[in-house]
């Protein structure tokens, strides 16, 4: 009895020393492949902060644009009311120009010396600049904040959760794609990461190891070219191109609602705005909580892409009508409106995000990422600069015979949209192999 003891405990110890023998002490991908193997449910501690990190990093992109009006018109440097969204779509584009720019970078530095030196200092940075651009006193005050904030803060590279004005969240994804794979390996001074180092022992163990190493070894050897990798290079051209749409329907919507009745706008004010923002918010965040994970298991995320592209296209083609209501109906149709389109603009984003980073490998994510980030950020400068000089000129063309005022904008904004929706297609959009 005492032997069969002993060997019981012997074979118990001999398990506990494989379990640690898997992990390195000091290692953060170790320390988070421990913490699943330990604790199976959802660690809904670590999202939180997850998730409010990332909504620390994603309120500077949209939060000015309902202020953004009266805060041009206040600096005086437009000449006519109409010219205020020609001046609005700079300041708007500064961030994500400036994102462009740094996006590459911000990956690798995540890779090379882990995420969380990048999420610390890009946090400070949404503190200090967006602090700033707050305090600012005129125009290129103003636009320098924005053009520093977007530059100096790498946040959403390392952390690739979707989000759309603040609060969007997929959890599925969110716990899949980051608690999973994301936290880099770090065994020693000079090694870079082990991207699997449960698996690599795991696979010795039933004597395959040697084309484990293999796949490793090609996973390395390839990191360079990530250019090359069309099922990547696609998602994100696809996905850059719906951004461009999101990022200058974002402005234009806040510049419609604020804007004056003879302009074709509501005539709405800040808090009215803000208000619709948070209903489109809350809404969201109900779809994301308990819809989408669901819907993409049936659709799958190329299906959600296409079919939440040809419904935005109908829905924006209503908004000039829309904006002809008085009274309660247009208020119901205008947040119903709004809550839809965000619903609809995050389907597509996700979806794009599933297939990125699908087509790369746990090592490549933080420079695909910033690629990703910083091709978007380029698009999306894009955006309201062009979204804010389209809408200055539309005003001006109020009676004319071919889509007269509003009309001509959210045309424009559709053949974007149709454009995206084109490329979800073959031989454009290439699927990554599992």
């Amino acid at each position: 009895m005492a032997e069969n003891t002993e060997a019981l405990l012997e074979k118990a110890e001999r398990a506990r020393a494989q379990v640690e023998a898997r992990y390195r002490e000091g290692c953060p991908g170790c320390k988070i492949d421990r913490l699943k193997e330990t604790n199976r449910g959802v660690p809904y501690k670590l999202f939180f902060y997850v998730w409010v990190i990332v909504l620390c990093a994603a309120l500077p992109i949209s939060s000015l644009f309902p202020f953004l009006y009266f805060m041009i018109r206040d600096f005086k440097i437009a000449k006519r009311e109409e010219d205020i969204g020609f001046y609005a779509g700079y300041v708007g584009s500064a961030f994500m120009f400036g994102r462009a720019l740094t996006s590459v970078l911000w990956g690798m530095i995540a890779d090379r010396y882990g995420r969380k030196p990048v999420i610390l200092f890009g946090t400070v940075t949404v503190v200090v600049f967006n602090t700033l651009f707050g305090l600012s006193t005129n125009f290129w005050m103003a636009v320098s904040t924005r053009f520093l904030l977007g530059s100096l803060c790498g946040i959403l590279g390392p952390m690739r959760i979707s989000t759309s004005w603040g609060i969007g969240l997929v959890i599925g994804p969110a716990i899949g794609g980051y608690f999973a794979q994301e936290t880099l390996h770090m065994h020693g001074e000079n090694s870079k990461e082990c991207d699997i180092p449960y698996e690599a022992l795991e696979a010795e163990e039933n004597k395959t190891s040697k084309e484990e190493s293999q796949r490793n070894e090609g996973s390395h050897q390839t990191s360079w070219s990530l250019l090359r990798n069309w099922p990547l290079m696609s998602s994100i051209i696809v996905y850059c191109v719906f951004q461009l749409h999101d990022m200058a329907y974002t402005e234009i919507f806040s510049l419609w609602a604020i804007s004056p009745w003879k302009f074709g706008g509501l005539s709405y004010s800040t808090a009215d705005v803000g208000e619709i923002l948070a209903l489109s918010g809350f809404g969201l965040l109900l779809f994301q909580l308990f819809l989408y994970a669901r819907v993409e298991r049936i659709c799958g995320p190329i299906v959600i892409s296409r079919v939440g592209a040809v419904l935005s296209i109908i829905l924006l083609s209503s908004y000039p009508f829309i904006a002809t209501l008085t009274g309660i109906i247009l208020t119901i149709l205008v947040d119903s409106a709004s809550i839809l389109k965000n619903v609809l603009a995050v389907s597509i984003t996700t979806g794009l995000f599933l297939l990125q980073n699908r087509a790369v490998t746990q090592e490549q994510r933080g420079a695909a990422n910033g690629i990703s980030l910083s091709a978007m950020s380029l698009f999306k400068a894009m955006g309201p600069a062009a979204g804010g000089s389209i809408f200055s000129w539309a005003q001006k063309r109020q009676n004319a015979s071919f889509l007269p005022g509003s009309h001509m904008v959210f045309f424009l904004l559709n053949v974007i949209e149709a454009l995206g929706l084109l490329m979800t297609f073959k031989p454009f959009l290439a699927q990554p192999k599992d």
